[in-house]
Formats: C-alpha cells, sequence, structure tokens
C-alpha cells in the first residue's frame, strides 16, 4: 500500500509539473535559459577545475598523505578519518558539491566508513568564497565589507555543524587507532607511495578517467540547476510560493523578521541565487534582518543544491537525512553567528578607513568582479573545449576496445 502511495503522488507531481510546462511555456523557457546560462558560463568552468584536481589528488595518493597528517587534528574536532580535510577544504575552497563528490570518493576507496562519510557530507559541501564575495556581497548587494561577515558567519557555522556531527552515529563506530599522536612525514609519504603504486592504470587513463568522470558529475549539476530554476518559477506562477510564504509570515512575525522577506526566504529555500537577490531588493530596515535570512539560506544550501548532492551519494550506500539535518543546524548556527558578529565585522568596519584594509580595499573588489566578468567571457568557450575532449577520450577508448 505504501509503495502505491509513493507511485501515485510521484506520478500526480510529475503530471501537474508537465501541464504548468504546457500551460506557461515562456516562463519555463527564460527560467530554462537562465539556469544553463548559469551553469554554462560559471558553474561549469569553475568547478571543472577543482574536480579534475580531486580526482588526480586520490588517485595519485596525496589525499592518503593528507590523511596521515590531519589525523590527529580531525578525529578529535569531527570524528572522521584524516582524509576528511581534503574533502573539507576542497568543498570551502571550491563550492558545492565538491565535499559531497570527494567523500563518495572516499567511500569507494573505503578510505571512510558509511557513517565517517556521512558525517562527512554533512560539514564538507560549503559555499565558494566567488559565489559570496562576488555573486551575493558584491553583486546583489553592492556591498563588499558585507562578504567578509557572510563568509566567516557561513565558514565557522559549517566548521561548528561538523563537530556537532562528530556525535551522529558514534554507535556505529569501530574502534581506531592514532598511532599514538606522534606526527610522521615518513608515514604520510609511504601511504602516499602505497596508494600510488597499488593504482595500476597507466597516466593516460588515469588522466582521462578524472575528466570524464568530472564532466559526467557536472552535467548532471547543470540538469538540477536548470529543473530547480524552471520549478521555482513555476511554483510561483501557480501561486504555490506566495501561498508558503504567507505561512512564513507568521513564522517571521514571531521571530521579529520584517514579513516581507518571506517570500525571498521561500524562493531562497530551493534556489540560493534567486532568494539571495529577491532579498538584496527589499531594502529592509533594519539590515540585519537580510543578512540573517541571507545567511540562514547559505547554510541550509536549497532543495537545487541538496537534490544534486543526493544525486551525487545515490550510487553508495551514504545516506541523505544526515546532511538535510546538518543543513538545517548550519543554518540556524549561521544566523545566530550573523546576529552576534553583525556589529564588530560589519557596523563598526563603516568608522574605518576600508582602503587600508586588504580584505576590502578596492582591488580585491575588483578582483571579485574581473573574475566573474571573466568566467562570463571564456566561460562558454571552456565548456565546449571540456565537452569535446571527453568525446575526443570516449572516442580513442572505444575504437582501442574494438
Amino acid at each position: 500500500m505504501k509503495q502505491l502511495l509513493k507511485t501515485f503522488i510521484f506520478a500526480a507531481v510529475t503530471i501537474f509539473f508537465a501541464f504548468t510546462l504546457i500551460k506557461f511555456p515562456n516562463d519555463a523557457l527564460e527560467a530554462s535559459i537562465r539556469g544553463i546560462d548559469m551553469w554554462w558560463e560559471v558553474v561549469f568552468p569553475s568547478l571543472l577545475p577543482f574536480f579534475i584536481t580531486a580526482e588526480l589528488l586520490l588517485s595519485f595518493g596525496v589525499v592518503k598523505f593528507l590523511g596521515v597528517v590531519f589525523e590527529p587534528i580531525m578525529r578529535p574536532l569531527f570524528n572522521v578519518p584524516g582524509v576528511g580535510s581534503f574533502a573539507w577544504i576542497m568543498g570551502m575552497v571550491s563550492g558545492y558539491p565538491t565535499g559531497a563528490k570527494i567523500s563518495v570518493r572516499l567511500r569507494e576507496q573505503n578510505q571512510v566508513t558509511q557513517v565517517e562519510a556521512e558525517r562527512l557530507v554533512a560539514f564538507t559541501n560549503a559555499s565558494s568564497p566567488l559565489f559570496i564575495f562576488g555573486a551575493i556581497s558584491i553583486g546583489f548587494f553592492h556591498d563588499p565589507k558585507l562578504g567578509v561577515l557572510l563568509a566567516i558567519c557561513h565558514y565557522l557555522g559549517n566548521a561548528i555543524t561538523g563537530i556537532c556531527m562528530r556525535f551522529y552515529g558514534r554507535k556505529k563506530d569501530k574502534p581506531y587507532q592514532m598511532n599514538n599522536g606522534k606526527f610522521s612525514i615518513k608515514r604520510a609519504f609511504l601511504a602516499m607511495h602505497e596508494t600510488r603504486v597499488n593504482d595500476k592504470r597507466p597516466i593516460g587513463e588515469i588522466l582521462g578517467d578524472a575528466v570524464l568522470n568530472s564532466i559526467k558529475t557536472l552535467v548532471m549539476v547543470g540538469g538540477f540547476i536548470i529543473l530547480f530554476s524552471v520549478l521555482n518559477k513555476m511554483l510561483f506562477l501557480i501561486g504555490l510560493t506566495p501561498f508558503i510564504a504567507t505561512i512564513f509570515q507568521s513564522v517571521f512575525h514571531l521571530i521579529y523578521l520584517p514579513i516581507e522577506l518571506a517570500l525571498p526566504f521561500i524562493s531562497g529555500l530551493f534556489e540560493i541565487t534567486l532568494g539571495a537577490n529577491l532579498i538584496s531588493k527589499e531594502n529592509i530596515d533594519p539590515f540585519l534582518a537580510s543578512v540573517i535570512v541571507v545567511s540562514f539560506i547559505l547554510g541550509f544550501n536549497g532543495f537545487s543544491i541538496q537534490a544534486q548532492v543526493a544525486s551525487i551519494i545515490s550510487k553508495s550506500n551514504i545516506q541523505f537525512y544526515p546532511y538535510f539535518l546538518a543543513r538545517i543546524l548550519h543554518g540556524i548556527i549561521a544566523s545566530l553567528l550573523t546576529i552576534i558578529l553583525y556589529k564588530p565585522l560589519y557596523l563598526d568596519r563603516k568608522n574605518i578607513n576600508i582602503e587600508d584594509m586588504p580584505v576590502s580595499n578596492p582591488a580585491t573588489e575588483n578582483n571579485w568582479i574581473n573574475i566573474l566578468l571573466t568566467l562570463e567571457q571564456i566561460g562558454p568557450l571552456i565548456t565546449i573545449l571540456s565537452f569535446g575532449i571527453a568525446f575526443i577520450i570516449l572516442y580513442r577508448r572505444q575504437k582501442k576496445y574494438k
């Protein structure tokens, strides 16, 4: 009976979505183009180098080296092996869903257990500095000082979330040895060498696999970006998003947040970019309220990102619900940190000559803008060349095995 109910619900939702596309074809097309532009120009070219690099570092044993070095730090803090440091760092630098992809690869190589992989996925998927500083702070709010506050609250909140998740699934943990907590570069090098030697693939095949695996993942990411861009637009047109927003208005009123932010908040739950853009246009007073909501949706990741993560981990035995619970926790922690740090990191800095501060001088601001403009100009070219390289690799392999 339960399975029959699921079948009915899935079929009904899909049919309803199909009818909305038929009723609003022009709006669906515009939303689809918006999503594919974002993926084509920015997401694909910005994430591809990190994905390929991560695959190569895993194959050459560098991640194993980092695992031995950082074991004394990662175990006490997050209750995960030292190799988790690689997923955490790469997740912060390149943005979601890099942390999920690396966590799955570590699980496939048996470098982490199932419960350790679930802890990793829970806190290694963060927004990239490019998105926080370039897109949100400068692009939407036109205020580079805001980027420092959002970034610190986001990454510090992510670390606190990881510490909280260390208690998840403790009954499933297996005994491990910390090698008496001794730091040993020699042991780390030996572990790296052993990992590289055990990988019998030639260098050409390793490079080819890294490119192909990265492109396959990014194609999937692009599909979800387009899907949720259209879905969010359709839900707004049929009045479902405004209806849900009216419910959240009561919640916002109880926690002393302006009810005008309810609709942008709902949009942000589906897609961070659209939600942050709508919040920036509201001109809410006090401004702190807008920053709190943006911090929450950054920590929550949005259903679009969560769907990407769910798709990536679906081929493993990693469960989704710890990640989802951690997203709610991260959103709450980041919002609380925003309230605490708003005055020292944002208001008080208005009385300081920001040109003297390296994190906020005009040169730094221009760097973020230039990166975004460069990606928009050469991003499509990188995407086309990448697909061309992938086609050549697949063609040569198919020809070789005939």
